[in-house]
């Protein structure tokens, strides 16, 4: 089997996999799914890398086979075991498959254990991964307006990709999500092992993507995804005002508030008066001088009632910013992609729309 099929098996199979990698290594970039359990701590790979560095390769591996003996040699090998036990079909790689997966399934095979090693380890893997975005499937892009609901047509389509999820971000000034968003690279990681299931499920058919930015909170895309968003044809999501308003209340505010009201139970209206303001002054300088200070004042009282259990009024301040900011914004880049637009209705019109067109041959 050659690498590349190897590496298309590996991420189309989920296949189970032990990184031996340093932490530090571990943690700039790596896999969904991978367990770490590294040969060399940062401590001990430091040493080796000074060692390599000062005396040359064959004095760094003695001192690396020194450092990890006994039973630290033992530990490390029983947790391999196990997680093999665990994961039938497992598979180990380090950086460049080179010297310490090597030693890793030396050892394991002295204990009787066998396990798949790839090669070129996840340099390669990551070089396989990165390929997807010049091999981009056809795409439509779902546009709308702030709040119609993008995301959740996405969840009824069964050809979509939610760009968002990976990036665990909204998309806009509020897009900030309590928890802490992936790097860069295991955002690219996901997104292009979910490329390549899909051109491997269904090779023939249209990718539907929500319309983004270059960014996303502060993950960019890839800039081969861009350019082939930037020229996709677009489905137009409409809804009214009113469900809009209601729907970004629902999201943006009362689940938001269960969520700091969980993770903060001690200062909760803080932290989340906190993200709305900062949110709010992000925009300032695009909102102008008069705006800001009126959905600012909103906001403020908003928050007062919201102190006494009563949420409702947040509503006033999201309909005013929707009218006075992200309405303008949109009309007027929707004004330069016109020409792009195939299809326009409500979520219902387009999934009913989608459902008659099964190979979305359009574009």
């Amino acid at each position: 089997m050659s690498e590349t099929q190897l590496l298309k098996n590996v991420f189309l199979k989920g296949a189970p996999m032990i990184d031996v990698r340093a932490e530090i290594e571990f943690a700039k970039g790596a896999f969904p799914g991978v367990v770490n359990i590294p040969i060399l701590t940062d401590k001990e790979r430091r040493l080796v890398g000074i060692s390599y560095k000062e005396s040359g390769p064959e004095h760094a591996e003695r001192l690396g086979y020194e450092l990890v003996s006994g039973k630290k040699r033992e530990l490390r090998i029983k947790r391999w075991l196990e997680f093999m036990d665990s994961n039938p079909g497992a598979c180990l790689y380090c950086f460049r498959g080179g010297k310490r997966s090597q030693i890793a399934c030396e050892w394991l095979k002295d204990t009787g254990g066998s396990i798949t090693r790839i090669p070129g380890g996840y340099k390669s893997m990551r070089r396989f991964l990165m390929g997807r975005f010049d091999e981009l499937p056809k795409m439509m892009i779902v546009s709308g307006k702030t709040g119609v609901g993008k995301t959740e047509l996405l969840t009824h389509l069964k050809n979509s990709l939610d760009l968002e999820h990976h990036a665990n971000h909204r998309g806009s000034a509020f897009g900030k999500r309590i928890d802490q968003q992936p790097s860069q690279i295991n955002f690219e990681n996901a997104v292009a092992i979910e490329l390549l299931k899909f051109v491997d499920r269904r090779p023939l058919d249209h990718l539907f993507i929500e319309d983004e930015g270059r960014l996303i909170g502060r993950i960019q895309l890839p800039q081969a995804l861009q350019t082939a968003m930037k020229q996709a044809p677009i489905v137009l999501l409409d809804d009214t005002t009113e469900n809009r308003v209601n729907r970004i209340y629902d999201e943006y505010i009362v689940c938001q508030w269960q969520e700091y009201s969980q993770q903060f139970p001690e200062h909760a209206f803080e932290e989340f008066s906190n993200y709305l303001g900062t949110a709010i002054d992000a925009i300032r300088k695009r909102l102008g001088g008069v705006a800001y200070s009126e959905v600012r004042a909103l906001l403020e009282d908003a928050l007062i009632e919201h102190q006494s259990g009563n949420l409702e009024l947040h509503k006033c301040w999201i309909w005013s910013l929707l009218e006075d900011y992200y309405d303008p914004m949109y009309r007027y880049q929707l004004d330069k992609k016109t020409d792009r637009i195939i299809y326009r209705g409500s979520m219902q019109e387009i999934l009913e729309w989608t459902s008659r067109s099964e190979n979305y041959a359009y574009g």
